[in-house]
C-alpha cells in the first residue's frame, strides 16, 4: 500500500492533479475537512462508480486505518492501482498544518 505524508499531499492539492476521498463519517466531514469527496467507509463500496481511475486518488480519515481498510477493499473489489493512504489522516495533517 502506497502512502503520502501531509507535505507531499498538500503539494499535490496545490499541483490540482489529486482526486482527495474522505471515508469518514458525515460529522466528521462537517467538523474539518481538506476539500474532498465524503463517502464513509460502510458506504464505500456502493460507490466505486465515483472512484476516479486516471488520477492519483488519497484515501484519508481521521488516524489512518479506516482509510487503510477502505484501500483493502477497493482493491480487492475493483483492481484499482491509484489509491495512496494519509500517512496519520486528518490528525497528522493538522498537526502539521497547525490547526
Amino acid at each position: 500500500m502506497n502512502h503520502i505524508t501531509p507535505q507531499e499531499l498538500k503539494q499535490k492539492i496545490d499541483d490540482g492533479h489529486v482526486f482527495l476521498l474522505d471515508v469518514r463519517e458525515q460529522i466528521e466531514h462537517q467538523e474539518f475537512n481538506i476539500g474532498g469527496t465524503l463517502i464513509p467507509l460502510g458506504d464505500l463500496l456502493l460507490h466505486i462508480n465515483e472512484i476516479p481511475s486516471d488520477q492519483p486518488v488519497i484515501v484519508y480519515c481521521k488516524k489512518g486505518i479506516r482509510s487503510q481498510i477502505a484501500i483493502q477493499r477497493l482493491e480487492e473489489k475493483t483492481g484499482l492501482t491509484n489509491l495512496i493512504n494519509l500517512k496519520g489522516g486528518i490528525d497528522a495533517w493538522k498537526k502539521v498544518f497547525d490547526f
